[in-house]
């Protein structure tokens, strides 16, 4: 495992954006972990965060795009903070979008928060963690509405390698419903391996009774691919 992706684990357990325990995911499932990315709190916090993004952005779609995209609401400082490490550490300048939940009606009026949307654009997604694809689904009639674009594909922070509506994952069905690539910064397997019985401030926060909890969850949610 690359040694950012080790780091990006830690992180997210040293900010308690990585949790385990008992918890119910937006789908309704009971599930033994959960990822919030609202727990990014903090400007140091946040560029660090970007920078994660940046690198799997880079790695898995390069920087020939031309907007960023986040879904309201937590995928807006997604999209703000990663746009600015992208032309931090790649020097790439991409612009930032993302959607009101509500149309204004005044001053900037629209739908849409940052850059336009223009006819040609070419969009990568960034979302915190998808289970079932429901904000996905409803971000892209937004981003078709705005003209003839290019959607190249949806990168999260987790892949939570669970099924979404049929046998397969969340992330596979997006990527073969809509046509767009889709990526994560680290997958839960990973999470799961590189966590076990590991001290993170300390403390070993994926004991071996949550390892089990985890595995009877994938047993009857895990994706057949």
């Amino acid at each position: 495992m690359e040694q950012y992706k080790q780091e990006f684990i830690e992180f997210m357990a040293e900010c308690q954006v990585l949790k385990f325990g008992d918890f119910v995911t937006k789908s309704g499932r009971k599930t033994p972990f959960f990822v919030n990315t609202g727990y990014y709190r903090t400007g140091s916090q946040l560029a660090r965060l970007g920078r994660y993004y940046a690198k799997a952005i880079h790695d898995q779609f390069g920087t020939d795009f031309d907007v960023l995209f986040g879904p309201a609401y937590k995928g807006i400082p997604l999209a703000v903070a990663t746009s600015i490490a992208l032309s931090e550490e790649y020097g790439v300048d991409v612009r930032y979008c993302a959607n009101r939940k509500e149309i204004k009606d005044h001053g900037d009026k629209g739908i849409l928060l940052g850059s336009p949307i223009h006819d040609g654009d070419r969009i990568v997604i960034i979302e915190d963690v998808t289970t079932a694809g429901t904000s996905i689904a409803e971000t892209m009639p937004i981003l078709k509405a705005q003209g003839d674009v290019d959607i190249l594909g949806l990168c999260v922070s987790v892949d939570r390698m669970e099924r979404g509506r049929s046998e397969k994952s969340a992330l596979r069905e997006i990527q073969e419903t809509y046509g767009c690539r889709t990526a994560a910064i680290v997958t839960m397997k990973e999470v799961v391996e590189y966590l076990s019985g590991r001290e993170v401030n300390g403390q070993v926060i994926l004991t071996e009774e949550i390892r089990k909890a985890i595995d009877r969850y994938y047993e009857q949610y895990g994706a057949q691919e």
